[in-house]
């Protein structure tokens, strides 16, 4: 039997038209202001809830799954295959750079590149293009030097 927080998170997926994420206690929480306003994407910050703040990495990792969000971090532990399985995720990305600026213009090339490539950028009778879970099953580290198809 689903939860009802799995059968409302693919509904919410397909209302929603944007990249839903789950951003961890690590992300500055102006970078979180950015991917809300500027990218328009979907987060979860845990450090909005105080339930969720104080969680370990297993907790988060596990509850992003489950609502069917790509999890958002720059915490590098969460590249440990063994302890965080690929096959158990909606997505997980490591992101890096020297401060909140880079950050923010390497979110701007994923959401360009990953999250709403061209071919997704399109409406559909008034609705935003569905946006699915391009991570899904996988890891991503991304860095200043990174770029698509590496």
């Amino acid at each position: 039997m689903k939860s009802l927080a799995s059968e409302l998170s693919a509904v919410a997926e397909r209302l929603a038209g944007q990249p839903r994420m789950y951003a961890d206690a690590n992300v500055p929480a102006g970078l979180v202001a950015f991917m809300r306003a500027r990218l328009r994407w979907d987060v979860l910050f845990v450090t909005e809830h105080e339930d969720l703040r104080r969680q370990p990495d297993t907790e988060h990792f596990r509850l992003a799954a489950k609502l069917r969000r790509t999890l958002l971090t720059l915490d590098r532990d969460y590249l440990d295959d063994r302890r965080f399985p690929p096959s158990a995720t909606a997505g997980v990305l490591v992101i890096a750079a020297p401060d909140e600026q880079g950050l923010s213009r390497l979110l701007s090339r994923l959401d360009r590149a990953i999250f709403r490539p061209r071919s997704r950028r399109g409406k559909a009778k008034g609705r935003p293009a569905a946006v699915p879970l391009p991570l899904e099953g996988r890891k991503l580290h991304a860095h200043p030097d990174w770029r698509p198809g590496r």
